[in-house]
């Protein structure tokens, strides 16, 4: 056993992978591919942050992945002291092995398979007086994860992602995220399906629009809530465009762009919007 971790096999039994052949280990490195994921209902969480999150949000881990060499720092045995009670089978692997399943340049010596899971609009429970985001058309899924972080920070009850265009557990989306992905209630639904539940909840929809009139400083996110943004290229769809003429709970508002560009970035945007809703809330209260 190495020095530093004299905690490693105390209580876990872990096999080991040497090999990068080895039939397990090819079918996690698939999880790199999209489509992999949905077919095998999994996916693939890099970095000791990101998993103790995941463990913070109650994720199903199905593997574990442990590199001696690359496992260094209180934080990692940390993580390793806290995987202990996980269900789920470890396995020590060589440099070789763990460089096959590592993505980008981080190699802080664990990785996780965990299950995707199966949410519904259905399941969804709200706190009082929630406050939602709503993403509709997302592409990049480093925009997605950067909305997800500024979420968890503004203290967004759950965020729904419309018309998913990406991939919600991207290996990018959960970096720029920083892990809120695992720690916030977060499910795709359709438009349509999104619109019907929001209502249901009796929420007050604010609909981000570069034609909007209304500015969005004028609006009182006090009350229960949604706050909804479009894609990057194309902005919210006509399915919200039309629904906002079926009642008078729908608002289009805007930012006011005092420059050439008609708008910002999604990201950007729900930064402003979602920390707007958070500085009427604290000083209301």
């Amino acid at each position: 056993m190495p020095p530093g971790h004299p905690f490693l096999l105390r209580t876990v039994t872990r096999m080991k992978i040497t090999s990068t052949a080895n039939p397990r280990v090819k079918a996690a490195a698939k999880l790199r591919n999209p489509r992999q994921r949905v077919q095998q209902g999994r996916f693939m969480i890099n970095g000791v942050r990101e998993i103790g999150r995941a463990l913070d949000g109650r994720f199903t881990l199905q593997e574990l992945y442990i590199c001696r060499e690359e496992c260094t720092g209180s934080e990692c045995e940390q993580l390793l002291r806290r995987l202990e009670n996980a269900n789920a089978p470890q396995f020590e692997v060589s440099s070789a092995v763990f460089s096959v399943l590592a993505y980008g340049s981080r190699a802080e010596g664990v990785l996780a398979v965990a299950e995707i899971p199966q949410r519904s609009l259905a399941e969804l429970s709200l706190p009082r007086n929630p406050l939602v985001a709503v993403l509709e058309g997302v592409e990049k899924p480093g925009n997605l994860g950067a909305v997800l972080r500024s979420a968890d920070g503004a203290g967004i009850s759950a965020v729904i992602v419309a018309e998913a265009d990406v991939d919600l557990y991207n290996p990018n989306a959960i970096r720029a995220s920083l892990g809120a992905i695992f720690t916030l209630p977060v499910l795709a639904a359709s438009s349509d399906e999104t619109i019907a539940w929001l209502r249901a909840q009796k929420l007050k929809i604010f609909a981000a629009r570069v034609d909007a009139a209304v500015d969005y400083a004028a609006c009182n996110f006090t009350d229960s809530c949604a706050l909804v943004l479009g894609s990057e290229a194309e902005g919210l769809s006509d399915t919200w465009r039309n629904n906002s003429a079926t009642g008078d709970d729908m608002t289009a508002i805007r930012l006011p762009m005092r420059g050439a560009v008609d708008s910002l970035n999604v990201s950007a945007t729900a930064a402003v919007l979602f920390y707007e809703a958070l500085r009427q809330r604290s000083t209301s209260r």
